[in-house]
């Protein structure tokens, strides 16, 4: 059954009750990562502005990071902006820094009480001295929380975190013979923490877009069609449970199924 703290939160007779209680806790995914994917084609259904699309996607975040939290993850990556979003329009880049302050200041409380800490991974140097404020601030404010801990990638893009991995062990002086995979991987944005279980993709699109291409090496994807402003915990659940009845490999062969009586 689902942590006490997810059934609790969700009221009696939702339908969301039936996904949490199907769910095992023995099989949950320690890391959870997101590409966050169609806020403009909602707003373009609905013939409103991207930005709108933007705005309604903060819903979706919130949401799903709570029932994150409540469900037991120990990680959670979403992909917020990547390297290659600064081509877009100068005020839509505007406005989703704008949003992301909002939310930091909207959201720190409920963050410090359900004990997430927050972390933010990618080229934050080139970000504006404003929004690099914003983010430092909220690390700081969660650096002490022992739950989970909540990624979110931005000005990131999977071959630039591998480049800055390369260079820092060349700053740190790593020889070639002492770097192994498990060295390597310490020295990226996610260094620490485990890789993602599961790889979950909004509105469709069947491509991973530059995301933690190291980390997801050996990731289950789901891919829902629901536009990343219509997500909400029980597209959540639903990759969950997807997640927990697949036979994970690693590249092995599955042992065959035993006999009753057998041992």
């Amino acid at each position: 059954m689902a942590s006490e703290e997810l059934l609790a939160w969700i009221p009696p007779g939702h339908p969301d009750r039936e996904l949490a209680l199907q769910v095992a806790p023995d099989r949950m995914p320690a890391h959870v990562a997101i590409i966050m994917d169609g806020n403009g084609r909602w707003a373009a259904q609905r013939h409103l502005p991207r930005v709108e699309g933007h705005r309604a996607g903060i819903d979706a975040v919130r949401d799903t990071v709570e029932a994150s939290a409540r469900l037991g993850l120990g990680v959670l990556t979403l992909y917020a902006f990547s390297v290659e979003n600064w081509k877009r329009p100068k005020a839509e880049v505007s406005t989703l820094m704008s949003l992301l302050k909002r939310y930091l200041r909207s959201e720190l409380n409920t963050l410090l009480s359900n004990n997430i800490r927050f972390q933010v991974i990618g080229r934050v140097d080139e970000l504006a001295p404003d929004v690099r404020d914003e983010l430092a601030a909220a690390e700081a404010r969660t650096a002490a929380n022992t739950g989970m801990c909540f990624n979110i990638a931005l000005n990131y893009g999977g071959r630039a975190e591998i480049v800055d991995a390369a260079r820092r062990a060349i700053r740190e002086g790593i020889r070639p013979d002492d770097l192994d995979e498990a060295r390597f991987a310490s020295l990226l944005y996610t260094g620490g923490q485990a890789d993602p279980d599961l790889l979950i993709r909004t509105s469709g699109e069947m491509r991973v877009s530059n995301f933690l291409l190291w980390q997801i090496a050996y990731a289950e994807i789901w891919v829902t069609d629901t536009l990343w402003p219509d997500f909400r915990r029980q597209h959540l659940l639903e990759a969950v449970l997807a997640y927990q009845k697949r036979d994970r490999r690693y590249g092995g062969i599955a042992a065959p199924p035993v006999a009753a009586g057998v041992k």
